[in-house]
């Protein structure tokens, strides 16, 4: 451990560094409420505590109607603009980026792509593929700051269930993981297909697990065999797609949450899924949507839901930083989003800059 990690763990020991996106709202200066403004966040107030140095956002979205929309697309989110989210960053503390590519593309990447671009050496993208990608096409992805791909199964369209397992092969090899989104109820059904996947796994807003089930439904231990036996990582993200209780604490998905915290601490990493397309009751009220994982919180809840999400933010910010940061280990020992300079590995000058 570096001296930098080493103070940063203290540092996050002593103040119980409160999870970035639930603590946007905490602060006394209600004065400069206009200053941290961002679309697609109801949060307006600067965090009440500093995030630590390289602090990363493991999952987003940028959307871009310059780009065709894929004819099997569901969600059809205004755009969402680098300035934008330079504003969130300002105002979390955030420096580096994981970009999903949304289903909203289909394989298109280019959005994401243009966006890392855009953003420089702290992106990383999570691109969408199917089997007809080539090798050569696989390399270039790589080459433009790609570490993944994902498997959407609940927004279905560009990928499907036959092709996790020789897609997964295809990229174990680029040293890329496999980031899955589906349901509890479907990651049940493939738990033998999961185990013998080749490449690390990264499961999407919790596993998806279902409400009012929680720990108890079966996609929760399926989920912890994986990160025990060292094969997957779990995102810290979304609470708000399975609730049943709702904002401002989601007390049934942030039980779910905790649990993974408790069991697999360095297993889990944390991601804002800014701008919150699935948030279909606020879809088009872009300066009323909640931030992350914990929403609008009023002032009687902000400090019970701060002591919740610190909890959560005090071992995701170590595995972020950690791991996300950091591409040049072992594929089984830290996040697979870790694979931050995989595409820098050709490149010296880029990987001593990150």
């Amino acid at each position: 451990m570096t001296k930098d990690q080493a103070d940063r763990r203290s540092f996050i020991k002593k103040t119980g560094l409160a999870t970035l996106a639930a603590v946007s709202g905490i602060s006394a200066v209600e004065s400069r409420a206009d200053e941290y403004r961002v679309p697609f966040s109801s949060g307006t107030e600067a965090p009440k505590l500093k995030a630590p140095a390289h602090a990363c956002d493991c999952h987003m979205h940028f959307y871009d109607d310059r780009y065709p929309v894929a004819s099997t697309a569901t969600l059809r989110p205004p755009n969402s603009t680098i300035e934008d989210y330079r504003l969130l960053q300002k105002r979390i503390g955030t420096s580096r980026t994981v970009i999903v590519t949304p289903s909203t593309y289909g394989t298109d990447n280019r959005p994401s792509l243009a966006a890392a671009a855009k953003l420089g050496s702290s992106a990383r993208v999570v691109a969408v593929v199917d089997d007809t990608v080539t090798d050569a096409e696989l390399k270039r992805l790589a080459g433009l700051g790609v570490c993944a791909i994902r498997f959407n199964l609940v927004q279905k369209g560009a990928t499907t269930l036959e092709m996790l397992e020789p897609m997964a092969a295809r990229v174990h090899a680029l040293g890329w993981h496999v980031q899955i989104h589906m349901l509890g109820d479907q990651i049940v059904q493939i738990e033998e297909l999961l185990s013998r996947l080749p490449a690390p796994i990264v499961f999407d807003h919790m596993g998806r697990v279902p409400q009012p089930a929680g720990i108890e439904h079966p996609a929760f231990r399926v989920i912890l065999r994986l990160l025990e036996r060292e094969r997957a990582w779990v995102k810290v993200s979304g609470a708000y797609h399975d609730t049943k209780v709702g904002p401002p604490g989601y007390g049934d998905t942030s039980a779910v949450g905790r649990a993974f915290v408790k069991a697999a601490p360095e297993r889990v990493v944390w991601g804002t899924d800014w701008p919150h397309p699935t948030v279909k009751e606020l879809a088009n009220s872009p300066m009323t949507r909640s931030c992350s994982t914990c929403l609008p919180i009023g002032r009687r809840t902000r400090a019970r839901c701060a002591r919740y999400w610190s909890r959560i933010q005090q071992r995701c910010t170590d595995s972020n930083e950690n791991g996300i940061g950091n591409l040049t280990l072992k594929q089984q020992k830290r996040p697979p989003d870790t694979h931050w300079r995989a595409a820098a590995n050709q490149n010296a000058a880029v990987r001593q800059r990150l």
